[in-house]
């Protein structure tokens, strides 16, 4: 696009909203953070930094929102939670862009191929796929970025690997494809997606696919010492440990329960939620992290 570029964001201050507004920014972009009235001084300073103009606006209040969106090209949510952020609030701000006469919106789907699981499979992916309907409904072009699983948790939030025996875990089938991609690749194609008046409704990306095994290798390199797989069960019995999980910690007010990610790796072992064809090659000038490098910088070894 060669006019300005107006974009707002909800939930700049949260970790992948902050990349975002970075990467939007670092496009050339003109950023407006929609945040909540009442935000702290440090938050509002944080988002001052990284160069977003601070747009205060009450998240249950369509006319406020609608007069805090006015002018803006493109809506981006970046917000995060269950049912009262992803189906109450993000209502609230497609309605108030709808309001504002602003073009795009780009809900907060950046998840696997939620479009082609199995209804009732994984509570978040459902949640995402109501949502979803809502927008397909409304009169606005929206385009949906899916990037399988963050590569950030690898090794991390993600315990498919365990460095304490030096094994993968895998269930069903140790050469299933997985997506990952990390938070800032992520943040990159989200800016670039925004600012492209042609977009289509759903982006498929990953910066990686990769199996248990190859991540057994990459884990070989990257630390030196030998990992292998190691089978954790059938997809039958994960079913089972994310039933009794959700028994004894419930969560249905949290976001990631324990259970939660058990169900996301179900749907990433089962292949329901691979992502293809994949669309990273939109926007060349993107360059993407394998899975390799980041295990390499998280294990202090060179990629």
């Amino acid at each position: 696009m060669t006019e300005p570029c107006n974009v707002a964001i909800a939930g700049a201050t949260g970790d992948l909203g902050a990349r975002i507004t970075r990467a939007l920014i670092a496009r050339g972009a003109s950023v407006s953070a929609l945040v909540r009235p009442d935000l702290g001084n440090e938050e509002r300073s944080r988002l001052a930094t990284l160069g977003a103009r601070i747009t205060p606006a009450d998240p249950h209040d369509i006319d406020a929102m609608a007069a805090a969106l006015a002018g803006a090209s493109c809506v981006v949510s970046a917000l995060n939670g269950v049912r009262e952020v992803i189906i109450d609030r993000q209502t609230v701000l497609l309605n108030s862009a709808i309001r504002a006469n602003v073009p795009r919106f780009i809900p907060s789907d950046y998840a696997a191929d939620f479009t082609r699981t199995r209804p009732g499979d994984n509570r978040n992916f459902d949640v995402r796929r109501e949502f979803m309907a809502l927008v397909d409904a409304a009169p606005i072009r929206a385009t949906s970025i899916l990037n399988g699983a963050f590569m950030d948790m690898l090794g991390a939030e993600m315990p498919i690997i365990q460095p304490g025996i030096r094994r993968v875990l895998y269930w069903h089938d140790a050469d299933q494809k997985l997506d990952f991609t990390t938070k800032d690749d992520v943040a990159a194609y989200v800016a670039a997606a925004a600012m492209d008046e042609n977009a289509p409704r759903i982006l498929r990306i990953a910066g990686d696919v990769v199996s248990a095994r190859e991540l057994a290798v990459a884990m070989t390199e990257a630390t030196g010492e030998r990992y292998r797989t190691l089978w954790a069960g059938s997809l039958g019995s994960l079913a089972a440990m994310i039933g009794f999980t959700k028994l004894i910690v419930p969560g249905k007010d949290e976001a990631f329960p324990p259970w939660q990610g058990m169900q996301y790796m179900r749907d990433q072992f089962s292949g329901r939620g691979k992502l293809e064809p994949l669309d990273n090659a939109r926007y060349p000038e993107l360059h993407w992290t394998p899975v390799k490098t980041l295990l390499a910088k998280r294990f202090d070894k060179a990629a």
